[in-house]
């Protein structure tokens, strides 16, 4: 076992494999982006989970089983990301209110707005939250990155 923390060798994972990706992408992605991806994958399947469960299996309604899934996933997003990807040591109370401000315009926006109103609109419920699903982890990685774990006082860069 080696005692190189799990952050660590986390960030080292995604670096690696963004170095070796194909046709100039290496320049392109940057390494915080795959552990986004990877994280917010793990996290988006825990929402469909739920969502199914709380939908299908407990026979809540769409707006409501949305509303619970998301803000669960999302709390396991934010902690993930905090400590894994982005690494933060800052203090937590004020990128916690930046990443409940930018759920809130992602929820009102994406999930109510595309994921919902797709849903209404008689698309199925896990089809509608897949592509809002696409929709917010764009929108969630530019904040996450540039926003609520941004590095204070280090130039900005793509």
């Amino acid at each position: 076992m080696t005692d190189v923390p799990f952050a660590d060798r986390f960030a080292g994972f995604c670096a690696a494999v963004v170095r070796i990706l194909p046709f100039g992408l290496a320049r392109l992605v940057a390494p915080s982006f795959l552990g986004f991806v990877l994280i917010n994958g793990l996290t988006f399947s825990v929402d469909l989970g739920l969502l199914t469960l709380f939908r299908g299996g407990f026979g809540w309604p769409v707006w409501l089983a949305i509303s619970l899934s998301y803000a669960l996933a999302f709390a396991l997003s934010f902690v993930l990301n905090r400590a894994f990807n982005f690494r933060s040591h800052a203090p937590v109370g004020k990128q916690a209110v930046l990443y409940a401000v930018a759920i809130g315009v992602n929820y009102a926006a994406f999930l109510l707005g595309v994921g919902a109103g797709l849903s209404t609109l008689g698309l199925e419920y896990h089809l509608s939250r897949l592509i809002a699903g696409a929709c917010e982890g764009v929108f969630m990685y530019s904040v996450m990155r540039w926003v609520v774990f941004a590095k204070r006082g280090e130039p900005v860069s793509a």
